[in-house]
């Protein structure tokens, strides 16, 4: 079911499916990718409790196996609806019968939406509610129009909040190939998204190499940009199709490396979560200039009520926060 928050500034509809941001609008322009299945079927996906694809479509915990399809399973279930108001929409994914056959951990997924003004904030929290240790990856996978106002792809740009040339990886196989490394060129910050720039399907970028991405009209002006302190991230658009729309997506995890066939808690980026912690992290969407941003993760051990509270603090301060860093830049 889809669920709409509107003010007199913009429009954000949400699928309970997923809890898949579907829609963004302002101003009457639509800025995210509307999920035709001749490119690609989706349009933001939560991808949890892995991001990317396992080696042979398998991982082991304590030497037992699972299967596991590309991105985890969150994406494509049904989310509980817990609150809802104009303004603020709560979903929550809680582990079940059919989770645990393939993921023997045992947690609570909460995905919380809020818009104020032209801001949508959006808060991760994922809660170990188990007695043991559990191991896991999310990110996300936003996919913005790109051409926004017409024009060629070929013609709108890449910028970073750094000169230097961004070195990333590509995948063989869905796996990442880590035995030979690629430069993407960066001149005064700006990459040009050349055709045929993801015929090897995702550009994988680790080491926090830049913590601002925007997409850039061919002017260089920017329309979308996503803030970011995630360890790594990825930018992708189907291979050979010339879709209009390009994906830049912030992770904490990503695919298994070529030739990796380790326990779980081996896995590079995997996030290693105690026993009733919680992993919490808010997002804020600006659409004045239309800026994601995926900036803290905290660890606590704190009760659920509390956990809320905090949550709320968080998300309105640093909304004030980033309201005015955007406004006096």
């Amino acid at each position: 079911m889809r669920y709409t928050m509107k003010n007199n500034i913009m429009s954000v509809e949400i699928n309970s499916n997923g809890a898949e941001v579907k829609s963004v609008i302002k101003n009457g322009v639509e800025y995210m990718w509307n999920a035709n299945p001749e490119y690609w079927g989706r349009t933001s996906p939560v991808l949890f409790p892995f991001v990317g694809s396992l080696n042979g479509g398998i991982y082991k915990v304590e030497d037992k196996e699972y299967a596991m399809g590309q991105h985890g399973f969150a994406r494509d279930m049904e989310f509980v609806l817990t609150e809802q108001s104009d303004t603020r929409l709560v979903f929550m994914l809680s582990s079940n019968e059919e989770t645990l056959k393939k993921y023997p951990f045992e947690f609570t997924l909460k995905i919380t939406y809020a818009i104020m003004e032209n801001v949508l904030t959006v808060g991760w929290k994922v809660e170990n509610t188990a007695d043991k240790s559990m191991y896991f990856s999310i990110g996300a996978h936003p996919a913005f129009m790109c051409p926004l106002n017409g024009g060629n792809q070929s013609d709108y740009k890449l910028k970073f909040d750094t000169d230097k040339d961004i070195e990333y990886y590509l995948l063989d196989g869905g796996l990442i190939d880590k035995s030979k490394t690629y430069k993407l060129s960066i001149c005064n910050g700006y990459a040009n998204i050349n055709a045929g720039m993801f015929d090897r399907d995702a550009l994988i970028v680790e080491g926090r190499q830049a913590s601002k991405i925007s997409l850039c009209y061919p002017d260089g002006m920017e329309y979308i940009s996503v803030k970011t302190n995630a360890p790594l991230f990825g930018l992708w658009s189907p291979a050979g199709k010339d879709a209009p729309f390009v994906c830049v997506e912030p992770w904490y995890g990503r695919c298994d490396a070529v030739g990796f066939h380790g326990d779980l808690s081996e896995r590079e980026y995997s996030n290693n979560l105690p026993a009733g912690e919680q992993f919490t992290l808010w997002n804020l969407i600006n659409l004045k200039e239309f800026v994601y941003f995926y900036n803290l993760v905290l660890r606590h051990r704190i009760s659920r009520q509390k956990s809320d509270r905090t949550l709320k603090f968080i998300l309105m301060s640093t909304y004030i926060y980033h309201k005015f860093y955007y406004k006096f830049l």
